[in-house]
């Protein structure tokens, strides 16, 4: 809101330009990207709809944390690239996290040595 203004005027002006504004109760936000999270804990979120055009307000207490980049591994992975390149299991699980997950990769990276 503009200080000094009448928060019921400045509804009104909202109103006749085609802004509607509404408070979500939110109780936290999460934005994710490829390497992070964005986590913002007792939000305020105002959700502005524009002329058809859908627009979110956030503000509150921010942290970030990195995300764990490193591939959940399961038992049949690590059994289906030992099979298939005939090598130990902490070799194969080893070149499963190299290939970041990626079994064919995994595979061929063994087969080449």
């Amino acid at each position: 809101m503009m200080p000094g203004m009448n928060p019921r005027k400045m509804q009104a002006m909202m109103k006749q330009m085609g802004i509607q504004q509404v408070e979500i109760p939110a109780t936290e936000v999460i934005i994710r990207t490829a390497d992070k999270e964005i986590i913002i804990t007792n939000p305020s979120v105002q959700k502005v709809n524009m002329m058809g055009n859908q627009n979110f307000q956030v503000s509150g207490n921010i942290t970030e944390r990195l995300l764990d980049s490193t591939p959940d591994i399961s038992e049949e992975d690590v059994k289906t690239v030992m099979e298939q390149s005939n090598v130990s299991e902490d070799e194969a699980r080893k070149a499963i996290e190299d290939a970041k997950g990626d079994l064919a990769e995994a595979i061929m990276g063994l087969m080449k040595e």
